[in-house]
């Protein structure tokens, strides 16, 4: 064991008072973050590219992330830490490994430069006025409003956030009804059927295939940002830790960062079982299922309006392109409100991945470097979340000048975060299996569900590895 690390604290686990209604957030903020990358931009573009034969590659990412969350949503539950003070307790190279991932993928905001260039087509249309850095600054200062505004920062993502999911997704059932076909809905049922099947040509190689597996949900270190999520909701031993506030306002998070474990006592055991119940529940009913209904929409609304076509858009430009082909069946409001789903969609990404960066990199000085103890975590998260908005809007200067997309962008951060998940995947069994109490062990299916994750993650690493250097 590390010894930088605090060891985790004995204390009873709190049981649960609120319905799962009143406690409901947490999944739903990581579908915000789902929603904004691999739905909107990287499956819908694949789906007008080659057909829906691909979804199963779409269903199956989201499907081995829902086993992935439970897990981290387990460790959360007993201890009321992020696993990242799990990581490190084994081995501080995890957490560089990390941190290194984490900065390079800083400077390959995709979500971010499209959510500028969507914002800039639905006030003047693809080549309106300005530079697309330009519109991506605008964007980070309408987040930095909403992070820094209220007291908590995680309530007011949270409630922003569901908002943009309904928005969309009522919308999105309504676009698919105005333009779908029933042949579109069996080539979508074939295509979930065809396991398998992978199409690869020159603009998109196995890399790309295994970031877009990826990103078919939260993908790469998003996932871990559940925790956080757990813990400012209150859920499990979060309910113990604090909660982390504004620091412009007047937050301060002067508390230990290590969390506990529970004696075993059979009150411990029923409130864990309950708790993880709710941890189901909720990664279920919105990571699982509203996550892959609202990308099979999006995949849907480019089979039925792109790809009849042969239209395969310009990178960057797949939420316009479709836009102006529904505005000429459902005219002016067809093609507004696809443009208003698709910035809703980019930003609430955008929104949840500046805060659960700036998070990280808040909680990991403070919890697992000696000298970050003396500084407070509000304060940290202030300089990280700004430090991100200004290097993601940099970045987007800098590619801009070599004509590299904003598409470009989110493929290479989801290869990355492909890696991460080769590594973290196994690491987290590991975690929940050594240090949670005998009641709070993950059982036979959930260990060979994250085993199967384990083999696919750490398999489509090193085949991207070895065609990159082959």
């Amino acid at each position: 064991m590390n010894a930088r690390i605090a060891p985790l604290r004995t204390a009873d686990l709190p049981h649960r008072s609120l319905s799962f209604w009143r406690m409901t957030g947490p999944g739903a903020v990581l579908v915000g973050l789902s929603i904004g990358a691999g739905e909107i931009v990287l499956w819908p573009w694949i789906t007008a590219k080659f057909g829906a034969s691909m979804v199963w590659a779409a269903a199956l990412g989201v499907f081995l992330q829902l086993w992935v969350n439970i897990e981290i949503g387990r460790w959360a539950i007993v201890t009321g830490e992020a696993p990242y003070t799990g990581f490190a307790r084994v081995w501080m190279g995890f957490i560089y490994a990390l941190l290194f991932v984490g900065f390079v993928t800083l400077f390959l905001p995709g979500w971010a430069r499209i959510s500028g260039a969507a914002l800039k087509a639905l006030l003047f249309g693809p080549d309106g006025p300005g530079p697309d850095w330009m519109w991506t600054g605008l964007t980070f200062v309408s987040v930095a409003l909403v992070l820094f505004g209220p007291k908590v920062m995680y309530r007011a993502v949270e409630r922003i956030t569901i908002g943009l999911v309904v928005f969309m997704t009522l919308g999105l059932i309504f676009v698919a009804f105005q333009v779908g076909t029933l042949d579109a809905v069996g080539e979508m049922a074939r295509g979930l059927l065809n396991f398998g099947h992978i199409e690869l040509d020159d603009e998109f190689p196995f890399s790309r295939f295994f970031g877009a597996v990826v990103f078919a949900g939260a993908g790469g270190a998003g996932n871990l940002w559940y925790a956080f999520y757990l813990r400012d909701k209150g859920i499990g031993m979060g309910a113990r830790m604090p909660t982390l506030r504004n620091p412009l306002r007047g937050g301060a998070d002067t508390g230990t960062p290590t969390g506990y474990t529970y004696p075993e006592t059979e009150p411990n055991r029923r409130a864990f079982k309950d708790w993880l119940r709710w941890v189901v529940f909720d990664q279920t009913l919105y990571f699982w299922l509203l996550n892959s209904f609202t990308m099979f929409l999006f995949m849907f609304g480019a089979l039925c309006v792109l790809r009849p076509l042969g239209l395969v858009p310009t990178e960057g430009r797949i939420i316009w392109d479709e836009s102006l082909i529904l505005g000429e069946s459902l005219g002016s409001f067809g093609r507004y409100l696809y443009l208003v789903i698709g910035m809703a969609a980019l930003f609430s990404t955008q929104l949840v991945a500046v805060d659960g960066g700036a998070r990280v990199w808040a909680y990991i000085v403070r919890s697992c470097f000696r000298f970050g103890r003396r500084v407070d975590q509000a304060r940290l998260y202030l300089p990280f979340a700004v430090g991100f908005m200004l290097a993601g809007t940099a970045s987007t200067w800098f590619f801009e000048q070599y004509a590299v997309t904003g598409l470009g962008f989110i493929f290479n951060a989801a290869l990355l975060g492909g890696f991460s998940m080769a590594m973290y995947v196994p690491l987290m069994l590991y975690l929940n299996l050594r240090y949670l109490p005998a009641s709070a062990r993950p059982g036979p299916v959930c260990i060979v569900m994250m085993l199967v994750a384990s083999g696919v993650y750490g398999s489509f690493a090193l085949y991207s590895l070895w065609t990159a250097i082959v």
